[in-house]
């Protein structure tokens, strides 16, 4: 049964402090170096995908073109697809990539189907939801195409879904991930992490205060019932040693190791 250790991180794009925090995201990456890592909010412009995944193969390998390979989408919208998508990082052989539109100004999934080592394959998953707080439903119609697209477009029994759902614990769409997926961190805790979002990196203006008037859990790492948890850990989450205010990013992501 192979081990296998799978992250999420939203990067927060080129926003807060970028330059500054970037070194932070690399090191902690570094660190794990889990085998596969969902990636939200990537800048495309600065080729931000890509220098992160150079950056972590030049610490581990000294070569940017090992251990990890990089797959990206571009958000399915004529503007803002321009300027940010989501990938994943794997250090997994990829078999296929596709992705399935979501809506809501470009909101896309991105699927690698990786082969392991007993040469079975594993479906994992990258994507980002719909922010608007209070427009819950948009997010469970995204849930419901997520869901319809991975059942019926290649379903293999070992799926793991993993991102930045924009959704607290007891939310719809949430609720609906798990009708038909677990999530990691609570079946290893009992319970989802108290927030992943925000860290001290966000400067919060007055403008802020009606969406995001409360740290709360909005990333999760979804696994399908044949794939097994054996532990799980926040993941990104260290702040620089000489500035509690910079971390490497505006949400903490989630490491999960699991068992196929």
């Amino acid at each position: 049964m192979p081990a296998v250790r799978v992250a999420t991180i939203n990067l927060r794009n080129r926003a807060d402090r970028w330059r500054e925090r970037r070194h932070l995201l690399v090191n902690q990456i570094v660190d794990s170096a889990p085998d596969l890592i969902s990636l939200q909010e990537i800048s495309l412009p600065i080729r931000q995908g890509f220098w992160l995944r150079n950056q972590v193969n030049m610490r581990l390998t000294g070569s940017t073109k090992r251990p990890y390979t990089l797959i990206q989408r571009r958000k399915h919208h004529l503007v803002k697809g321009y300027y940010e998508g989501i990938g994943i990082l794997t250090r997994l052989p990829v078999r296929y990539h596709d992705w399935v539109a979501l809506g809501y100004g470009g909101r896309v999934a991105l699927r690698a189907n990786v082969e392991l080592p007993n040469r079975q394959s594993l479906d994992f998953v990258s994507t980002h939801l719909h922010h608007v707080a209070y427009e819950k439903e948009a997010r469970v119609e995204q849930v419901m195409r997520l869901l319809s697209w991975l059942r019926d477009r290649r379903h293999v029994p070992h799926q793991i879904v993993a991102g930045d759902f924009n959704e607290t614990p007891h939310g719809l769409a949430v609720e609906r991930m798990k009708q038909g997926f677990r999530s990691a961190y609570a079946v290893q805790h009992g319970h989802e992490p108290l927030a992943t979002f925000p860290t001290a990196l966000r400067p919060f203006t007055p403008a802020d205060a009606e969406e995001y008037s409360q740290a709360a859990c909005l990333d999760y790492i979804f696994v399908s019932p044949a794939v097994q948890v054996t532990a799980v850990s926040l993941f990104c989450h260290k702040p620089a040693d000489e500035d509690p205010t910079l971390y490497p990013s505006d949400h903490v992501g989630l490491l999960a190791a699991v068992k196929i």
